[in-house]
C-alpha cells in the first residue's frame, strides 16, 4: 500500500519521516519530493479566463472622478475653462491612482508577504498492516492532506 502525504517544509516533516524510520519503515519506501514554489507576479490586465484578485483600476478610477471635479470647479477660474481641466484633472488622477496601486502592490505587499514555504509531498510504501500506524504518524506531525492508495 502506499500512502500519500503533502506537508509545509517545516521540522515537522523531518519528524514524521524519523517516526516512520523508527516504527520499521525502511528508508528506501520513504520517498519525499519537495514542491516549486509558485512565482507570485500579477498581471497588469485580467482576462476572462484568470484573475488574480488584483485590481490597479479602483483607486484609479475613484481618484479620476475626484480629480476631474475638482479640475472642472477650479476650470471656470482658469484661462482654458471647465472642460479641459476636467480631462487634466481626470486624467492626472487617473495616472496617480494607478501608480498609487502598482506601488503598493509591487514594493509594499511584497515586502510584507511572508514568505511562503514549499510543500512537500511523503509517499510512504508499507504493508495494509503499517497502514494504520502510518496514518496515525503522519497525523500526529501536522500532515495537511492524506491518501491512501491500496
Amino acid at each position: 500500500m502506499q500512502v500519500f502525504s503533502t506537508f509545509n517544509h517545516s521540522i515537522y516533516l523531518e519528524l514524521a519521516i524519523v517516526a516512520l524510520e523508527r516504527s520499521g519503515i525502511p528508508k528506501s519506501q520513504i520517498l519525499a519530493i519537495p514542491l516549486e514554489v509558485k512565482d507570485d507576479h500579477f498581471l497588469l490586465f485580467d482576462s476572462i479566463h484568470q484573475s488574480d484578485g488584483i485590481s490597479l483600476f479602483d483607486i484609479a478610477a475613484g481618484l479620476a472622478t475626484a480629480f476631474a471635479v475638482i479640475g472642472v470647479s477650479v476650470g471656470f477660474i482658469l484661462t482654458w475653462g471647465p472642460i479641459y481641466w476636467g480631462l487634466i484633472g481626470a486624467a492626472s488622477g487617473f495616472i496617480i491612482g494607478f501608480l498609487i496601486n502598482f506601488i503598493y502592490y509591487r514594493v509594499v505587499k511584497k515586502r510584507s508577504k511572508h514568505e511562503q514555504t514549499a510543500e512537500v509531498i511523503l509517499i510512504v510504501e508499507c504493508i495494509p498492516e503499517q497502514t494504520d500506524r502510518v496514518i496515525k504518524i503522519l497525523k500526529t506531525n501536522f500532515s495537511k492532506g492524506l491518501a491512501v492508495l491500496s
